[in-house]
């Protein structure tokens, strides 16, 4: 096996045991991003498979003795020859130092993104359990204990009953508008 393709093998298989596709599967939604999830795995093992089968064992030594006899010694010599000429040129990898950086500022933003998003859903679980909690209590509370609650709103009303607006003007710009 050259070194080249077994080192891109080795990269290929040892990348596809540290992905966490399980954790990720658990992250998906919608069941369209589950089907597009479970295409994108099924491929990466298609590819690693391959890589580790058809790509990564040695080609099967050529038999010039048989293709003398069929052939002639002259033309499969000539062929031979060039054969053995060949030589493939090293893989060098140009492309991921370019975009090493740009993927390493992306997780940045993930995690941050993550982070973010983490922190909003748990202000959005209390809201909600503060909502089930009052739409409970809704149906027997007071206007004095919901102000207690909502200081803000009641600061409002108090500002509008005081300034002697009781919520019609703003029905009246509507209606001559």
């Amino acid at each position: 096996m050259s070194g080249t393709v077994k080192k891109v093998t080795d990269v290929a298989f040892k990348a596809g045991k540290k992905i966490d596709w399980d954790g990720m599967a658990k992250l998906l939604v919608t069941d369209e991003a589950r089907r597009e999830f479970f295409n994108l795995r099924r491929a990466f093992d298609e590819v690693n498979t391959q890589l580790e089968t058809k790509f990564s064992q040695e080609p099967e030594p050529i038999d010039w003795e048989y293709y003398r006899k069929g052939i002639g010694t002259r033309l499969v010599d000539m062929y031979k020859q060039h054969y053995e000429s060949i030589e493939i040129p090293k893989f060098v990898d140009t492309v991921t130092p370019q975009y090493k950086p740009k993927f390493d500022a992306l997780l940045v933003e993930l995690k941050e993104a993550e982070e973010k998003s983490l922190k909003e859903s748990e202000r959005l679980e209390k809201e909600i359990v503060n909502v089930q909690s009052l739409k409970k209590r809704i149906s027997t509370m007071t206007a004095d204990e919901y102000f207690a609650e909502h200081p803000e709103l009641k600061k409002k009303f108090d500002d509008e009953i005081r300034n002697d607006n009781w919520g019609y003007s703003h029905y009246k710009e509507e209606q001559n508008a």
